[in-house]
C-alpha cells in the first residue's frame, strides 16, 4: 500500500466524517468509528485487524484518560455548585482593582477553566462580566473577549481537561512535565489573545452591555459562599501533587520506597481523586445537593466526553496501522538529528489539529485524533520533543472556531453578540492565542537541548 494512496483514503475518510457530523448531524462517536472502518478497508487491512485495532485504540484512550476525566468533571461540578467560580472572580478583581478588570477577568477564566468545562464556566461568570462592564463603564466586548479566551486557552492546553489529557497519554509523556510547559505556553497566549486583544477591539466601544437587570448576590448571603482563595487552592491541589511526584522521583532510585511513594502521590489518577475528595469535604457545607446527586449529573457529561474521545483514539489507531503511520515515520526518521525536524513537527502538529478543529468544531476530537496520529510517528525520532509536539497539538485546538462549534454559539447567545461580533471576539481572539502558543513552542524547540524534561 503506497503512502500516496493512504493519503487519498485519509482525505476521503476525513471528508466523510466531517460531512456526516456537520451536514447530517450524526454523533461524532458513530462517525469516527465508521470512518475508522472505511480507513482500514480501503487501505487493505485484514478485517480482524480492523476490529481489533479499533478496540485497542478505544481501550488505550480510556486507560489513559478515563478515570481522570471522570474525576475532573466531578471536581468542576463541585466548584460550580458551591459558587467557587464567582468567588475566584471577585478575589481577582479585588487584587487587580477595577481599572484592571480585563486582567482580572482573563486570569479568572484561565484558572477556572482548568477543572470547569468551558460552557459552564462562561455562563456562570458572564453575570459578573455584565455587572463590571456597567458599573465600571468598561467595554463589554473587551471583558467578554478576556473571559472567553482565558477559558478556552486552558481548556485546550492544561490538564485535567480531556483534550490535553488524551494528548499527554497518546504522546507518552510525563504528565508533570507536560503541565509545567503547558502553563509556560498558555499564560502569555491567554493574556495576549484575551486581555491585550480584548482591549484593542474594545478601545472605541461605548457599549457596556444591554439593559437587562443582572441579579447580584445579597451581602448577607455571601458569607455562605466559599472564599476565592479556597477555590484556587482546590484547583491547584491535584496539579501540585502531580508536579511534586515529577520532581521528587528524580532524587531516588526506582526500587526505593520514597520513589514508589512520590510516584503514587504524583500519579494523575490519584492526584485527581485526592483533589476531588478534598474539594467535597471543604465545600460540603456550601452544596445544596448530595454528593451522589452531583456525581449522577456529572456522569451525563462524562459519558458523552469519553465515548467521543475513545472513538477518536480508535480512528487514530487505525490510521497508524496504514502506510500513513509507517511512511511519515520513515521520512521523518531520515531527517532525525537536523535542527529543523523538531520545529517542523511542531508546526505540522499545530496545523493538523487546527484544520480538524475548524472543520468539525470540537477541540477535544481534534486533539485526540491528531495526537493518536502523531504519537507513534514522533516516538523515538532524534531531535524531536514529544512534549512540545503534544503542546502544539493542544495549541491548534484553541482558535479557528467556526459556527459548527458549540462554543461559538455559547459565546454568541449567552453573551448576546451578533455572529459578526462573535467572530471578532471569540474566533479571532482564540486564533491569536493559538498563534502565540505556537510562537512560544517554536522558541522552546530552539532551546529544547538545554531545557529539562523535553526529551
Amino acid at each position: 500500500m503506497s503512502l500516496t494512496w493512504a493519503f487519498v483514503v485519509f482525505l476521503f475518510v476525513i471528508a466523510f466524517v466531517l460531512i456526516t457530523i456537520i451536514k447530517f448531524k450524526v454523533n461524532p462517536f458513530i462517525s469516527l468509528l465508521v470512518g475508522a472502518i472505511f480507513m482500514g478497508l480501503f487501505c487493505g487491512l485484514p478485517l480482524t485487524t480492523i476490529s481489533g485495532e479499533i478496540a485497542t485504540g478505544f481501550g488505550n484512550t480510556m486507560k489513559s484518560i478515563g478515570i481522570i476525566v471522570s474525576l475532573g468533571v466531578i471536581l468542576g461540578q463541585l466548584l460550580h455548585e458551591s459558587g467557587c467560580a464567582e468567588e475566584i472572580a471577585s478575589m481577582m478583581l479585588k487584587m487587580t482593582g477595577q481599572k484592571n478588570a480585563p486582567l482580572a477577568i482573563n486570569l479568572t477564566g484561565y484558572i477556572v477553566s482548568i477543572p470547569v468545562f468551558f460552557d459552564a464556566a462562561f455562563v456562570i461568570l458572564l453575570n459578573l462580566v455584565k455587572n463590571i462592564a456597567k458599573k465600571g463603564k468598561i467595554s463589554y466586548i473587551t471583558l467578554v473577549t478576556a473571559l472567553a479566551i482565558g477559558l478556552i486557552t486552558t481548556h485546550a492546553l492544561v490538564i485535567p481537561t480531556p483534550g490535553p489529557l488524551a494528548v499527554a497519554g497518546n504522546m507518552n509523556v510525563n504528565v508533570g512535565v507536560f503541565v509545567i510547559y503547558s502553563i509556560i505556553v498558555s499564560l502569555p497566549a491567554a493574556l495576549i489573545g484575551g486581555m491585550v486583544y480584548g482591549k484593542f477591539i474594545g478601545r472605541n466601544s461605548n457599549y457596556y452591555g444591554d439593559d437587562e437587570v443582572v441579579e447580584e448576590i445579597p451581602k448577607e448571603k455571601k458569607q455562605y459562599s466559599p472564599s476565592g482563595s479556597l477555590g484556587v487552592v482546590l484547583i491547584l491541589l491535584p496539579i501540585l501533587m502531580i508536579l511534586l511526584g515529577t520532581v521528587c522521583t528524580q532524587f531516588f532510585a526506582k526500587e526505593s520506597f520514597p520513589y514508589q511513594l512520590f510516584s503514587f502521590i504524583g500519579d494523575k489518577n490519584i492526584a485527581l481523586l485526592v483533589g476531588t475528595l478534598v474539594a467535597y469535604l471543604c465545600l460540603k457545607k456550601y452544596l445544596k445537593r448530595s454528593f451522589n446527586e452531583i456525581i449522577a449529573e456529572a456522569s451525563v457529561s462524562i459519558g458523552g466526553i469519553l465515548i467521543i474521545t475513545g472513538a477518536g483514539g480508535s480512528f487514530g489507531n487505525i490510521i497508524n496501522q496504514t502506510a500513513i503511520g509507517t511512511g511519515l515515520k520513515d521520512i521523518l526518521t531520515g531527517m532525525a538529528g537536523t535542527a529543523s525536524v523538531g520545529i517542523l513537527l511542531v508546526i505540522i502538529a499545530f496545523l493538523i489539529s487546527q484544520i480538524l478543529r475548524s472543520a468539525q468544531g470540537s477541540t477535544t476530537v481534534a486533539l485526540v485524533t491528531t495526537s493518536s496520529i502523531m504519537g507513534p510517528i514522533v516516538a523515538g525520532i532524534a531531535g524531536v520533543s514529544p512534549v512540545l509536539v503534544g503542546l502544539a497539538i493542544c495549541a491548534g485546538g484553541i482558535g479557528g472556531s467556526l459556527p459548527n462549534d458549540s462554543g461559538f454559539w455559547v459565546v454568541s447567545r449567552f453573551g448576546k453578540l451578533s455572529v459578526q461580533e462573535t467572530f471578532k471576539t471569540w474566533t479571532i481572539g482564540g486564533s491569536i492565542s493559538g498563534l502565540v502558543s505556537l510562537i512560544v513552542l517554536i522558541f522552546l524547540s530552539l532551546l529544547s537541548g538545554v531545557l529539562p524534561g523535553l526529551h
